[in-house]
């Protein structure tokens, strides 16, 4: 497959026009016909439409029911203990409506209404506390947008293509504005001491989920946030208080905070041993893995999003994401990484939050291999399959944050491939 030159602004929409006025040519005389949704009355101009009260809580319209979360039914034993996965495929921007946020569960979402709520903070402090929602309501509070991701995202891809679909590779991850209290500031109020090294939160569901975290984090940037994208977090979404680990695996943003410990040394809980840790190619796991790396993936053209339309303009756009830092620039391949073309970011990369990119391309037809390329402020460059692999294996789980390859085909159908 031959490299694509780069084309700028004026050539593309010159080449655009071009296309469009060959297009009018080829449909000759039935191209002068009437449209008669635009010649002739039609019903939604006809009548009333719904007053202001028919949906109190707006919802979408029946036109995008499609848009939606998914499970993979073979892959957990029960929905209880499952993951569903965010339709980035369907979705535009950065933020992520809470409805089509991506759930992980370990017993199942739980309804605790905020009357019910306390959070208890205890272990090496000078006053253990008991708070309340109003109670955290008080403190002074936070807004930052950040994106929670599993750190199973993308993790079947491991030993190849298998699932065809960005929201089934990549759909492990939502974006979304948090309001809360910074932790640091709950601490301060219990009086930490200084030989307390790390923390341990747990959950207040059924499976008690718990994960240690080092004070340095803790103190950092670590929220204990109640609401999301501006209204209340969802019941899925920890219902009414989460924390908010920026740039860190999502099992570490604990749902249904029910408790803080201060601790001297991590606790060494199930999800940070015998889960949540990466093998390598020896045998051997290592743990404390917590920043997600630079990853990114194009969502459409993609396999839930093919091409509808023959060849001409293109846009190729997808998301781009680090949990060390800023996402700076954004390559794409439409040649299976044998050349790239830098592409444009709808805004400058903020720290631990999704970045939007788009490539806007004249498409002549022939098949295409479309990858992308993240590298952040760090320096970091997101690296192919096979440099993980040549370290992880092919055994591993968690933290995949290689190159992903779609197949644009003639037809405009993709498929999910392999190109390392």
């Amino acid at each position: 497959m031959a490299p694509r030159k780069k084309t700028n602004r004026r050539a593309f929409l010159r080449g655009a026009a071009t296309a469009g006025l060959g297009a009018m040519a080829a449909r000759g005389a039935a191209a002068q016909a009437p449209d008669p949704l635009i010649t002739d009355p039609q019903p939604w101009a006809q009548g009333l439409g719904d007053g202001v009260d028919v949906t109190p809580y707006g919802l979408p319209i029946r036109f995008e029911d499609d848009v939606v979360r998914r499970n993979v039914p073979w892959l957990t034993a029960d929905t209880i203990s499952s993951i569903n996965f965010t339709p980035i495929h369907a979705l535009d921007g950065t933020i992520t409506p809470q409805g089509c946020a991506f759930e992980r569960h370990h017993s199942g979402a739980i309804e605790l209404s905020k009357q019910d709520y306390r959070l208890m903070l205890n272990g090496l402090v000078d006053r253990p506390l008991v708070f309340t929602y109003a109670d955290l309501a008080r403190f002074p509070r936070e807004n930052h947008v950040y994106f929670c991701e599993c750190a199973a995202n993308s993790g079947m891809e491991w030993a190849g293509a298998q699932l065809n679909g960005a929201q089934f590779t990549h759909g492990m991850i939502h974006n979304m504005e948090y309001t809360g209290v910074p932790l640091r500031l709950l601490l301060e109020e219990a009086g930490y001491d200084t030989a307390g090294k790390w923390v341990y939160v747990e959950g207040a569901d059924a499976s008690s989920n718990g994960r240690s975290i080092p004070m340095d984090k803790a103190l950092d940037d670590v929220l204990v946030a109640f609401k999301a994208n501006g209204e209340a977090l969802r019941k899925e979404h920890g219902y009414p208080v989460r924390l908010v680990v920026p740039g860190w695996e999502g099992n570490l943003w604990v749902k249904w905070l029910r408790r803080i410990e201060v601790t001297d040394a991590p606790v060494e809980s199930r999800e940070e041993t015998s889960k949540y840790t990466d093998t390598l190619a020896d045998g051997t796991s290592r743990k404390w893995t917590w920043e997600m790396d630079a990853k990114s993936v194009i969502t459409a053209p993609s396999p839930q999003s093919p091409v509808p339309h023959g060849a001409g303009p293109l846009v190729i756009t997808g998301l781009a994401w680090s949990g060390r830092g800023a996402i700076t620039r954004v390559d794409v391949s439409t040649d299976g990484g044998a050349s790239w073309q830098t592409a444009r970011l709808a805004q400058p990369g903020t720290p631990m939050a999704l970045t939007r990119f788009y490539l806007d391309v004249q498409w002549d037809g022939a098949e295409m291999l479309l990858q992308s390329r993240a590298m952040d402020d760090t320096g970091y460059v997101q690296p192919t399959k096979t440099q993980l692999r040549d370290v992880r294996g092919l055994n591993s789980i968690y933290h995949n944050n290689g190159i992903q390859t779609w197949w644009l085909h003639k037809d405009g159908s993709v498929e999910n491939v392999e190109v390392s």
